[in-house]
């Protein structure tokens, strides 16, 4: 029986997605656990497998196409098998459908599915459904799963990596059987509840239960199945190309890694990736070292043949004539985007600018770091200052609500990291209470955790304020969009040595500048200038944090 793949929701937050590339072809042999294909989403381009077996017989978005999700991805089965039916959105069960004359009787057996799936359940079937696991978690996402249907599972055992789209974290069963049904494929997202496996007696049928839960989930085709088949395999080539190493392995690399290592001639073979599995991301290709391009070429002349292969010749622009580029907004571009232009657009944004002499503060951090195993940066130094002067302005520590303006009484500071796809923003729960070689300890960590996306959800919530620092990449002085639901965040410059007047003499300094934007409707200026006057005293004088 024929089978719909539908466009998997991998994200929380994605309501498309793109495929980036199709790793199968019309008429190819599926097993389960094939790469079908890679696609991208608003938070990143991931792996797409089978969690059937049979052929491809219908390819439904093609590589390069965005739909949303839900729509017809593709449809597996045995070869030659009819799927007209399928195509003309056909799979909706006999039982399910409608008298002619009763059509109040169609929303009742519909709505009356679920239940009568649950009362009839064989006996030692368990339905397992997709957990909760934090207390915003509305939907998860299968990172991996770690049985597959036949497997025998007992319980406590892993069953399957559940993540959203700041943290994965393994989902243990809490019952012994044998996994009979899998509910969302690796990769897909579902909303809490949902049908995730089922877990038996081996050999049950439970076809009935698993048609309940996922009857009336799929899309209808938008394209005649011919013209598939014909755009498929001139895709498939050009991946084949790129995802194959000497040896007729496939290698692991992401669409953006393939591109940039074709633009500057570097053969994937010679790159080791650093993401999971030894997938190849951009910053493998970016950092790739020439020497051990060349140690390659030198011992195998074919490998110089082709990595100069895929050089673009030179092009020359005539006078007067203007050439573009038009780059697909990413998933991940459009949300950023929404996010930033709700908080831009709904909280009335002001800044203020202030300047802190930064001597002191460079003489503390040098003492500091002189301790062993200690490492302190002026990054911490500032998030210290911050969750010391909101402890003294809590005006600055809150949330508007259209009824009334919270004020949190507890400092949990938001600390940017900028991320290969994107910004997060981990979180340093009360912060006022740590120490200076805490909070550079934990910022470390957390950074570290948030750029290989390892960070659990309770890390990612519950910001009362936010720290970004451009600092470190020269930027001297600039402005942030709030992170909602917070009233505020501070944006940190780097240090300058200029000429400053100390004394009444024009003498050498060092100076930092300090943005912080305000929601107007929770910080008036007044509260806002004398929060930054606090904070520059607490940097200005690093002694006085520690008093």
């Amino acid at each position: 029986m024929a089978i719909k793949v539908t466009m998997p929701r991998l994200s929380d937050t994605m309501t498309e997605g793109t495929v980036a590339t199709w790793l199968k072809k019309v008429g190819d042999k599926v097993s389960e656990g094939d790469i079908l294909a890679e696609i991208e989403t608003d938070k990143a381009t991931m792996e797409f497998e089978s969690f059937n077996e049979g052929t491809l017989l219908h390819i439904g978005i093609q590589a390069g196409e965005t739909a949303p999700v839900d729509s017809l991805l593709a449809i597996i089965g045995k070869e030659g098998e009819d799927i007209s039916a399928l195509l003309a959105g056909g799979d909706t069960p006999a039982a399910e459908a409608p008298k002619a004359d009763a059509p109040a009787a169609e929303a009742k057996t519909e709505a009356a599915a679920p239940a009568k799936a649950a009362a009839e359940l064989p006996k030692g079937v368990v339905v397992v459904t997709m957990p909760r696991l934090s207390d915003t978690m509305t939907e998860g996402t299968v990172a991996t799963w770690l049985k597959k249907v036949g497997d025998t599972v007992a319980e406590g055992d892993i069953l399957a990596e559940i993540e959203t789209d700041k943290a994965t974290m393994e989902f243990e069963s809490f019952n012994a059987g044998t996994l009979l049904y899998i509910g969302i494929q690796e990769g897909s997202t579902a909303p809490v509840d949902s049908l995730l496996a089922i877990i038996g007696p081996a050999g049950t049928d439970i076809s009935g239960v698993a048609d309940n839960f996922t009857a009336g989930g799929a899309a209808t085709a938008s394209a005649p199945a011919a013209e598939e088949t014909k755009a498929a395999p001139a895709a498939t080539q050009a991946t084949e190309a790129v995802a194959e190493t000497s040896n007729g392995g496939r290698i692991l690399a992401s669409p953006l890694a393939k591109k940039i290592a074709s633009d500057k001639g570097i053969s994937l073979n010679q790159v080791k990736g650093s993401g999971e599995n030894g997938r190849i991301v951009k910053s493998d290709i970016e950092n790739f070292t020439p020497s051990a391009q060349a140690q390659t070429t030198a011992s195998a002349p074919a490998a110089k043949q082709e990595a100069s292969a895929p050089a673009a010749p030179k092009v020359f622009v005539p006078a007067g004539e203007v050439y573009t580029e038009e780059i697909k907004n990413s998933q991940m571009r459009k949300i950023i985007a929404k996010r930033l232009s709700e908080s831009l657009f709904t909280a009335p944004h002001y800044n203020l600018v202030i300047e802190v002499s930064m001597d002191e503060a460079m003489q503390a951090r040098a003492a500091i770091n002189s301790v062993p195993d200690t490492k302190v940066s002026f990054n911490d130094m500032v998030i210290k200052a911050c969750a010391l002067a909101l402890k003294k302005h809590p005006k600055i520590n809150s949330t508007w609500k259209e009824d009334a303006i919270i004020i949190n009484h507890h400092v949990n500071i938001g600390v940017a990291v900028a991320v290969e796809d994107g910004l997060v923003v981990p979180v340093l729960k009360f912060t006022d209470a740590m120490s200076l070689s805490q909070i550079g300890g934990s910022v470390r960590d957390l950074a570290g955790r948030a750029k290989n996306k390892k960070l659990g959800p309770q890390e990612m919530e519950g910001s009362t304020f936010t720290v970004s620092n451009l600092g470190m990449f020269g930027i001297t002085e600039f402005n942030s969009i709030i992170n909602q639901p917070n009233s505020a965040i501070l944006s940190v410059g780097a240090i300058v040595e200029k000429p400053v007047v100390k004394n009444g003499q024009i003498v050498v300094g060092n100076t930092m500048m300090l943005s912080l934007a305000c929601d107007h409707r929770t910080i008036d200026g007044a509260t806002g200038a004398q929060f930054l006057q606090t904070l520059k005293q607490y940097i200005e004088s690093p002694v006085t944090m520690l008093a």
